[in-house]
């Protein structure tokens, strides 16, 4: 896809901020503005995955998911259009739509479905591996990786198999096992999905202001997982009678901090900061996760899964830590 002038010289000043913050000056963004930035990405983000364990124990994943979304990116869009933001082009919408059915219907949908089979530190471990389908995804566009970034994607899949093995199903969860192959399928489906809408949204026709992107992005993935939700059938399961208060907490969490807060800051980062260093949300998550949910969702975890935690991260700080590298 050709670049217009516009998008070329947008492109320009983005690559030039990433120089910047790796090179530590970061002339262009306050540093305690993206220190703020990773801070809630590192934190919220890990929190989500056992708001999503909670809400998805009495709302349907996929009602779930398009609630949250549609009325995130509903009010979003309005108070953006209200401030004055011009109305998108059918192209805007276009690409906005196909970040959102990557990132949002395919992605989080995949997290909010497994999250009914998998443990919420697991569900965080498998969604790490992003940066690893990062570097397949280069390749096969032909960016050459280095042996070490191979070597890191490798390590990483050890651990992948490692959480699978008959010998670590002893991990408590929902269903008392380490992890349930469906979800540990769909979670790396959703990884590679929000891998490929991550490195979409790079270069494609997004509206401006950000923040009217994003809502266009939430409410595109939010409809289409409402449809997926009538065909799967959960609104027809979704009875607001058995909805617990616990559930319908940890859904407005979602929709605040983990939609308008914490998805607009990813996408802010991804303007303004370096790939590798945005990256590194992927092995704090699982820990924050993992942590949240044996103090407070009462989930416990082998020696097994541990382990693998560790080779996963170990696999993607490898392939960070060489990108990062590679860029200077």
């Amino acid at each position: 896809m050709s670049a217009s002038p516009a998008s070329a010289r947008t492109i320009s000043r983005t690559r030039a901020a990433h120089a910047e913050l790796e090179t530590g000056t970061g002339a262009h963004v306050p540093r305690w503005q993206l220190l703020g930035g990773f801070l809630i990405i590192y934190v919220v983000w890990g929190s989500t995955y056992l708001a999503i364990k909670w809400g998805v124990q009495s709302i349907p994943p996929f009602a779930m998911a398009s609630m949250r979304f549609l009325l995130a990116g509903g009010a979003l869009y309005a108070f953006t259009r209200w401030r004055g933001a011009p109305a998108p082009t059918r192209l805007e919408w276009r690409d906005s739509a196909i970040v959102g059915a990557l990132l949002l219907f395919v992605g989080n949908g995949a997290v909010s479905w497994a999250s009914q089979r998998v443990s919420s530190g697991l569900s965080s471990v498998l969604v790490a591996t992003v940066p690893l389908w990062l570097v397949l995804c280069e390749a096969w566009q032909g960016k050459r990786p280095r042996a070490m970034q191979l070597l890191g994607v490798l390590v990483g899949l050890v651990g992948v198999g490692l959480l699978v093995l008959p010998s670590s199903r002893a991990a408590a969860g929902a269903r008392g096992g380490a992890v349930d192959p469906l979800g540990a399928a769909a979670l790396t489906l959703g990884s590679l999905s929000w891998t490929v809408g991550s490195l979409y949204s790079r270069a494609s026709h997004q509206a401006r202001p950000a923040a009217l992107a994003i809502a266009m992005q939430m409410l595109a993935g939010g409809a289409l997982l409402s449809l997926l939700a009538l065909v799967t059938g959960d609104w027809g399961r979704l009875h607001p009678s058995t909805v617990t208060t616990t559930s319908a907490l940890s859904l407005l969490y979602l929709i605040t901090f983990g939609s308008l807060i914490g998805f607009s800051t990813y996408m802010w980062l991804l303007k303004v900061a370096s790939p590798a260093a945005v990256g590194t949300y992927a092995y704090v998550n699982p820990l924050v996760a993992v942590l949240l949910g044996v103090a407070l969702g009462g989930e416990r975890l082998p020696a097994t899964a541990y382990l693998a935690m560790g080779v996963i991260v170990g696999g993607v700080a490898l392939v960070s830590v060489v990108d990062a590298r590679r860029k200077r």
